[in-house]
């Protein structure tokens, strides 16, 4: 089986590749192609896949490739995974926002209406080049924001796209942990613990945790101690949380603290993007001069695992400082080592792909279009929700209604993505304004037309709006 990454030069590669090294069933995946215009980038990401590789036998062969008409044909299943405007527009983002007085944060903020513009038009060419070159494979996105961007390619490649977040299943994971059952990853997916989410990408809201047919969430919910134990317990307390009778996902945190993170934004020494720019650029440009200088004095030789090495520790500065603001507005707390373990999206691929390609059976938390599920959205809709997965393709588990807490955030939220999808496909300067003003992180109209004239000037690619 075949598997193309977009965004192959991308940082969370190797997360990707070390869960295929894991399977060793038939129907694996057994050839890696990676796509990205960085060919430097890509570089560096096979030096860190082949000390991953080093000693494991059957290790999927990687290609790399610049040109994805070439990257796509005879693929299976496609991931992508791509930052248009990079890091540093994203640091972009966040300054512009933060200097109009609004949280600029990357998804939720004015800073995921701003990446979503200049996203979509280049997804869009993607899904052609995909129906064209590729048109028996499956889509699995990853590119933020997930929901948009999975709406979007929706509407081009159909009912083979589907959008994956590992915000779900951590939080599901870490609430029961919280309760003191003890289940492995497994259990997420084969449906012995069966989560009920619901909501939007970055969106959402945990209501029930039933395991061996008992729903664990309420022995949670009454425990303040064990509510405090983790982390979407500290960030909204013991009290927000059983007031809701349910858990929200970390990033509800920017909507009910919105003083409290816009403050802490404001504090920071820097913004997450600038940081993670920074960051970045030192990883690979690292790697990248010791290509250059031939035997990688400085980072020892091949069989030394020095690209890995260097990786590994830059991930765990990445996990340790993830959402650093909003635990400082939250009263300054360290993430935990079971904080720091992700919910597993690469695992979530795999998932994806073995239960399409093997007839195997998932239960999963996708981004998926809503059809019946949510009475208060079109069928179109994109939303986050539990999943089966199969060989017969993915369909949306029966679900209870939104709750009344969380409704009006949904409708909203969809609108704003709504109106931003529209501005991408359709030039129209109006219809983006209108997706800013409405956001509920930008607090008033002047300011959304301000945001959106420094975004227009700002990046080349948002020139097309008018």
């Amino acid at each position: 089986m075949i598997l193309t990454i977009l965004g192959g030069g991308g940082f969370r590669v190797p997360l990707v590749y070390s869960a295929l090294l894991s399977d060793h069933r038939p129907g694996r995946v057994t050839e890696l192609r990676l796509f990205d215009s960085d060919p430097a980038r890509l570089g560096v990401v096979a030096r860190v896949l082949a000390d991953l590789a080093e000693g494991v036998p059957g290790a999927p062969s990687v290609r790399m490739f610049t040109e994805l008409s070439e990257a796509l044909p005879g693929t299976d299943f496609i991931f992508s995974a791509i930052r248009v405007g990079g890091l540093v527009g994203r640091a972009a983002d966040e300054r512009i926002a933060l200097k109009n007085g609004v949280i600029g944060q990357e998804t939720v903020g004015a800073g995921g209406i701003s990446y979503a513009l200049r996203t979509i038009p280049v997804v869009l060419d993607i899904a052609e080049a995909v129906k064209k070159h590729a048109a028996d494979a499956w889509f699995i996105n990853f590119t933020n924001p997930a929901g948009v961007i999975t709406e979007v390619m929706t509407r081009v490649l159909g009912s083979k796209v589907v959008g994956i977040c590992d915000s779900p299943v951590g939080l599901a994971r870490r609430c029961l942990l919280a309760t003191g059952v003890h289940r492995g990853a497994a259990a997420f997916r084969d449906g012995s613990v069966e989560i009920d989410y619901i909501g939007l990408n970055h969106l959402g809201w945990l209501r029930g945790l039933v395991v061996d047919g008992e729903d664990v969430l309420p022995r949670l919910l009454a425990d303040d101690g064990a509510i405090e134990s983790f982390e979407e317990g500290r960030l909204f307390g013991a009290s927000w949380i059983k007031a809701l009778g349910a858990v929200p996902n970390e990033y509800l945190h920017y909507y009910y603290f919105r003083r409290e993170a816009l403050d802490a934004d404001r504090r920071a020494e820097t913004t997450r993007g600038a940081y993670l720019a920074r960051q970045q650029s030192s990883f690979y440009s690292g790697l990248v001069e010791a290509n250059d200088g031939g035997a990688e004095p400085a980072l020892g030789g091949p069989s030394s695992k020095s690209a890995l090495r260097l990786w590994e520790k830059t991930k765990l500065d990445r996990e340790e400082t993830y959402m650093q603001s909003n635990r400082e507005a939250a009263g300054t707390f360290e993430r935990d080592a079971e904080d720091l373990v992700s919910g597993g999206y690469e695992t979530v691929a795999l998932a994806i792909m073995r239960a399409i390609s093997q007839g195997e059976t998932a239960r999963l938390i996708l981004n998926v279009p809503n059809g019946g599920t949510l009475s208060e959205l079109d069928a179109d809709a994109v939303i986050e929700a539990p999943c089966l997965v199969d060989a017969g393709g993915v369909r949306l588990l029966p679900a209870k209604a939104l709750p009344d807490y969380a409704r009006g955030l949904v409708i909203n939220a969809k609108a704003v993505e709504r109106a931003t999808i529209d501005a991408a496909l359709t030039g129209s300067r109006r219809s983006a304004y209108k997706s800013m003003a409405m956001n509920p992180l930008v607090d008033s109209v002047r300011v959304a037309e301000a945001l959106l004239d420094d975004y227009i000037r700002h990046f080349k690619e948002l020139q097309y709006l008018r």
